[in-house]
């Protein structure tokens, strides 16, 4: 194992012990540093004795291949981070990364469904089915609580309370939350848990809240793709995905005059500036409705 590769697998392990990162963004990071490590060996260097200027011109060429500034950021991300590390643990003197910028980027509205898609394609399952039933009770808690993906299709059991009204969700980096279920989504999970779950479980001793109908959890490949049917069917022709779902519900909670702060907390969003990406989709659509209707709009 080369020195390069084996500071790498040190300092991905300390993001795991340390900061208790997902292992999809240590993959990442993983990634954009081997990514580096590839790039450096033909030109006979390594990730331990790369100066800034190798790095600059790594950044380059990868902006030269066309790869997007958000990725582009990510990189030097991981970047920094690795060089951080390593200079924190006494394996190199001098962070190389120290001086470089990040690329300039702005960041993306994110596209929102208006409430009527919504509407239309939480309706969309056929609930006269085990699989339409959990896929309806699926969308109507991704719709009411705002989750990530992987917080919804990991779900257990044990992590619902319906008298309560509440789902105890396991963010980014393990963090735990509290999340409000709404009336409605409570009568679909309620209906679910009833009539269709016994059915799709393998194992009647299973956890598992959505099981797959192998009887697991569902893999969110898997759930895309439901999603993707039942917009088919509902006729929507925008972009759908679990997240453009979880931007709707951020979006309608602001629209209907929600506290930003409250919002990030639901969201379990760390830094409230990610949840501030929300305000200019209200924005605009205030802007869109006073042009429309006002007289000297």
């Amino acid at each position: 194992m080369s020195n390069g590769v084996k500071f790498i697998e040190k300092y991905t392990d300390s993001l795991w012990l340390e900061k208790g990162l997902s292992d999809n963004t240590i993959v990442s990071y993983a990634r954009d540093l081997g990514q580096l490590t590839e790039y450096l060996l033909p030109r006979n260097l390594s990730i331990t004795s790369a100066q800034s200027g190798d790095l600059m011109s790594f950044l380059a060429d990868r902006s030269q291949s066309g790869v997007k500034a958000s990725s582009l950021a990510r990189s030097l991300s991981s970047i920094k981070g690795f060089y951080q590390y390593m200079v924190r643990e006494n394996y190199i003197e001098v962070n190389p990364a120290a001086l470089i910028e990040s690329p300039k980027q702005g960041r993306p509205i994110p596209k929102s469904l208006t409430e009527a898609d919504v509407e239309a394609l939480l309706a969309a399952p056929n609930v006269g089915t085990d699989l339409g039933l959990r896929d309806r009770a699926m969308l109507e808690l991704l719709y009411a609580c705002g989750l990530r993906v992987s917080e919804l299709i990991e779900l257990d059991m044990s992590q619902l309370n319906l008298s309560a009204g509440v789902v105890k969700v396991f963010g980014k980096g393990s963090k735990e939350r509290l999340v409000p279920v709404g009336e409605v989504a409570q009568n679909w999970l309620q209906k679910y848990i009833k009539q269709a779950r016994p059915q799709l479980l393998k194992v009647a001793s299973s956890g598992v809240l959505f099981p797959s109908n192998r009887g697991q959890h569902m893999t969110r490949q898997t759930f895309w793709h439901r999603i993707k049917q039942h917009g088919i069917t509902a006729g929507i022709q925008k972009p759908l995905s679990p997240h453009v779902i979880r931007h709707a519900f951020a979006t309608h909670l602001l629209n209907h005059g929600a506290d930003l702060r409250v919002i990030q907390m639901l969201l379990g969003h760390s830094d409230l500036s990610t949840t501030q990406i929300y305000t200019h989709v209200a924005t605009q659509r205030l802007q869109n409705l006073h042009s429309q209707h006002h007289p000297r709009g």
